[in-house]
C-alpha cells in the first residue's frame, strides 16, 4: 500500500471539514451519523477517526473553523469603520446579526454549546482578548470611561455571547435581533466618556 502524502492528508482532513460543515448545518449533529457523514465525503470512518478522533473532534473542528471565519468578518467590519468608536459598536453588533445566520445558529451556537458546552476556551480567549485591544485603544483614547480593559472585554463579550444564544435559541430571530441591538446601544452608551450627539 502507497503511503499518503501530506498533502493527501491535508487534502483528507479538508474534505472531511467541509463535508461536515454542510451536513451539520443541514440535519444538525444529533441527525448526521458518521456512516453517512464518510459516505458524503468519499471517505472512510478510519479518515474522521485518524483526523478528528470522533463526530465530536470532528464538530469541534468546525466550530473553530467557523469562529476563525467569524473573527475575520468582524475585524473586517471594526476595520472598515469611520472611527474606532464605530468599529466597535458595528463589530458587537454584527456579531449578534451573525445568530441569525442559519450555519453559525445551528452549529455555532445550538450543536456546539449541546454537544460540546460552547465554544473552546482558546476561542473564547481569543475573542476576549481580541475586544481587550480594541476596548484598551478607546479608554486610552479617552472615548470609554476608565475602567480595566481585560474586565470590560470579559462582561461585554458574556453580554453578546448569551445575547446570540438567545436569539438562536427562537422561531423570533428577528424580533429577538431588534431587541438585543437595542439593549446594546444601552449598555454601550454606558461605556462612553461622553454621549454622541
Amino acid at each position: 500500500m502507497a503511503r499518503r502524502t501530506r498533502a493527501d492528508m491535508e487534502q483528507t482532513r479538508a474534505t472531511l471539514l467541509a463535508t461536515a460543515r454542510v451536513v451539520f448545518s443541514e440535519r444538525g449533529y444529533a441527525e448526521t451519523s458518521m456512516d453517512d457523514l464518510t459516505a458524503q465525503a468519499g471517505l472512510t470512518r478510519g479518515a474522521l477517526y485518524h483526523h478528528f478522533g470522533d463526530k465530536q473532534g470532528l464538530l469541534a473542528a468546525v466550530v473553530d473553523e467557523i469562529d476563525a471565519e467569524m473573527d475575520d468578518r468582524l475585524k473586517a467590519i471594526s476595520d472598515a469603520a469611520e472611527d474606532p468608536w464605530a468599529g466597535f459598536r458595528l463589530r458587537c453588533m454584527g456579531y449578534l446579526e451573525m445568530a441569525l445566520e442559519p450555519t453559525i445558529q445551528r452549529i455555532v451556537l445550538r450543536d456546539a454549546r449541546a454537544v460540546l458546552g460552547g465554544a473552546s476556551p482558546e476561542s473564547q480567549r481569543h475573542c476576549i482578548d481580541s475586544m481587550q485591544r480594541l476596548l484598551a485603544h478607546l479608554i486610552d483614547q479617552g472615548v470609554v470611561a476608565e475602567a480595566h480593559p481585560q474586565a470590560l472585554a470579559s462582561l461585554v463579550y458574556g453580554s453578546l455571547a448569551e445575547a446570540a444564544f438567545w436569539i438562536a435559541d427562537g422561531d423570533d430571530g428577528d424580533a429577538r435581533l431588534a431587541q438585543s441591538v437595542a439593549a446594546l446601544d444601552l449598555l454601550l452608551r454606558g461605556l462612553r466618556v461622553t454621549t454622541p450627539h
